[in-house]
């Protein structure tokens, strides 16, 4: 069985229930400090209760700095990615894996029933698919050993 968003949330520090967040007319200064404050490189730009982009430190680095822009002059909205990706937390780590492949892509945010929910990171797919490889290992060295196999709680 594939391993879900919805574990791969729960597996985070926080249980995968804080998401942060940015107003679309917030500086970029301000975004990026929130971001260094947190140790995350992106965050879900909102407009109210809906999602109008995310803002990664590559949009910094692209759309600012080479630019020679002012990050504290310079507005969200100005430089986030508008069209957002995101996943629902039914998918798989596979699916999560494929779209961000594909999209060059290192954040998604997780919507569930419309609402944003949570947010993985290709850092977060790839330390479940680590997890999961290593336990495969544990049980192969079992099973060539004669130890018997131990059931993986999901």
């Amino acid at each position: 069985m594939s391993v879900t968003v919805e574990q791969v949330l729960a597996a985070k520090s926080d249980g995968g229930r804080t998401v942060h967040t940015v107003r679309r007319d917030s500086t970029v200064l301000a975004a990026l400090a929130l971001m260094a404050e947190k140790g995350i490189g992106a965050l879900v730009v909102m407009d109210g209760e809906e999602i109008a982009g995310i803002v990664t430190e590559r949009d910094y680095a692209r759309k600012v700095e080479l630019r020679q822009r002012l990050a504290g002059e310079t507005r969200v909205e100005e430089i986030m990615t508008e069209r957002v990706r995101y996943v629902e937390p039914g998918q798989s780590v596979d699916e999560c894996m494929a779209l961000m492949t594909e999209h060059r892509m290192r954040h998604l945010p997780v919507l569930s029933g419309g609402r944003l929910s949570g947010i993985v990171s290709i850092g977060d797919l790839l330390k479940q698919q680590i997890a999961d490889q290593q336990f495969t290992i544990d049980q192969l060295e079992h099973y060539i050993h004669g130890v018997p196999t131990v059931v993986r709680p999901r």
